[in-house]
């Protein structure tokens, strides 16, 4: 149970005026649903950064779990560019950078994570403003997830909807049997500075493919 003077802080803080930025992410939620956010989440999805702008975020990962098939379909997706982490280490550094994607209007998230030996892991994706959610993460090779978008308990989640394929112009959408698992990434305030970052891959018969865990704060140099 929160403490009353964070309970009252808390108010005070949803009660403070919000400068208008990226509304995006906003329209994609309820009015109720955003005022459950907290402050600095609603800050941290309102930025821009169309201008030449770049958003940072520095931490480290807390929590890395893969299942035996789970790591075998990671390093099996290195051949459509590795969408997804290939190592468990943790304790180790990570940096995520947002951009503007010129070609979609969307943003271009590259997250790159530190092994204890070898070079670092880059893996790229663009969030588009589009598909049946009003949100699809691209990841490369023609191949997007759509989005759903929802407040649980105070954080963000982003919950898969729905896996397409590019070709040409034709867009074929893939039968649920057919989906890798449902995917489930939530964000969530640790502090007013320091946020969780949780990425859940889970087949319903298969069980927990992926679990991974990391703690970020924004780099403000």
């Amino acid at each position: 149970m929160a403490c009353p003077k964070r309970a009252q802080s808390s108010v005070q803080q949803s009660a403070a005026p919000e400068k208008l930025g990226d509304l995006r992410f906003r329209a994609l939620l309820s009015d109720e649903e955003w005022a459950a956010l907290p402050r600095a989440v609603r800050r941290r999805f309102s930025k821009r950064v169309n201008d030449g702008k770049t958003i940072v975020y520095v931490g480290k990962l807390t929590e890395v779990k893969f299942s035996r098939l789970g790591r075998w379909i990671a390093q099996a997706l290195r051949l459509m560019g590795a969408p997804l982490p290939v190592r468990d280490d943790i304790d180790v550094p990570t940096v995520v950078t947002v951009t503007e994607d010129i070609a979609s209007r969307g943003q271009n998230w590259t997250r790159l994570y530190a092994n204890r030996r070898g070079f670092p892991q880059t893996i790229n994706s663009t969030k588009r403003f589009s598909g049946p959610t009003g949100l699809e993460e691209y990841i490369g090779f023609g191949v997007s997830i759509a989005l759903a978008v929802s407040v649980e308990d105070s954080a963000l989640v982003f919950r898969s909807a729905g896996y397409r394929i590019g070709l040409g112009w034709m867009r074929l959408s893939l039968p649920k049997s057919l989906w890798p698992g449902a995917l489930a990434v939530k964000h969530e305030e640790i502090s007013e500075d320091l946020f969780r970052f949780s990425m859940l891959l889970e087949h319903p018969l298969l069980g927990q493919l992926l679990y991974q865990v990391g703690e970020y704060e924004e780099d403000l140099r």
